[in-house]
């Protein structure tokens, strides 16, 4: 008897950037309401995610392995237990892709939302999920997420997921933590970008080798079916909307200009794409599955 699947393949992808392999890891997916969009209407949010055949907005949550130099890094670590029971997946997606997580040496993040430093720590017991990485960030997250006064005037949703996640999440690296102002190379081939405004020290990070190269951008967007075609649309936990709306279209105009490869966190997995101008906006453009990997 022929048996059905009753599981996914994991969430694993490896893409050459000339020397160094990059592996898309998916930590699962997000669902939320419209209503945290900003700049636009619900209806004409929900109207433009059906047009996409997409039923509500659903955000992907994607980290990058970097194996470069014979090191090995990894860009984000996914929700851990912090959110819904669709995300957290990450170390059973590094496992399949033969990873032990004691093997990363360096632990990079854009910044510290609990859907990208909330898979550091177990919070139930402090333990590391990353025992020997260093951890690698843009110095303003760790001072805005340690500020008492920014906690305060924060809500209480903002003040549990938001300020204590990070602070619980970061304590046992305190010892082996290395912070950056400025566009740095922070991993052999892997240079910081800053695209501040969703966070006070959101960072991109461009990866170049062999005359290729991927820039990782974070979350410049969250929703692509809408903020792709309306990058003035920003979301509810922007901690500065309007300099992440100017960050966005910034962004936009260098990578079409550029013809720039782009990986994003809540680009759909595995996460790979271009971006080109379409009319007076831009039209994003998944790359195809490459089975040869570069071969």
């Amino acid at each position: 008897m022929v048996q059905v699947p009753s599981a996914q393949v994991p969430g694993v992808y490896h893409r050459r950037i000339g020397d160094i392999v990059v592996t898309a890891l998916s930590d699962g997916y997000l669902d939320g309401t419209v209503e945290v969009m900003q700049n636009i209407a619900p209806a004409d949010a929900t109207r433009m995610l059906t047009d996409r055949f997409r039923p509500g907005r659903r955000t992907s949550v994607n980290c990058y392995l970097v194996h470069a130099a014979g090191r090995l890094a990894l860009i984000e670590t996914g929700s851990g237990d912090y959110l819904q029971p669709t995300v957290g997946k990450l170390q059973q997606n590094l496992k399949a892709a033969g990873v032990n997580p004691a093997d990363i040496e360096t632990v990079i993040l854009t910044h510290m939302h609990p859907d990208h430093s909330a898979g550091l720590t177990n919070p139930r017991t402090g333990e590391k999920f990353f025992p020997n990485a260093e951890l690698v960030v843009h110095e303003n997250e760790l001072r805005h997420w340690q500020d008492d006064g920014a906690m305060g005037r924060a809500d209480e949703r903002a003040r549990t997921l938001y300020f204590q996640c990070a602070r619980e999440q970061v304590a046992p690296y305190h010892n082996r933590t290395r912070t950056f102002a400025d566009a740095v190379e922070v991993f052999p081939g892997v240079t910081s970008v800053p695209l501040h405004g969703h966070t006070p020290g959101h960072c991109g990070y461009m990866i170049a080798s062999g005359g290729q190269s991927l820039l990782i951008w974070g979350d410049i967007i969250h929703v692509p079916e809408v903020q792709v075609p309306r990058p003035e649309v920003t979301m509810a936990f922007d901690t500065d909307p309007q300099q992440a709306a100017a960050t966005r279209k910034r962004t936009f105009d260098r990578v079409a200009t550029d013809r720039q490869l782009i990986a994003g966190m809540h680009v759909h997995f595995p996460g790979f794409a271009h971006l080109v101008r379409q009319d007076d906006g831009y039209l994003m453009l998944p790359e195809p599955w490459d089975q040869a990997f570069g071969g």
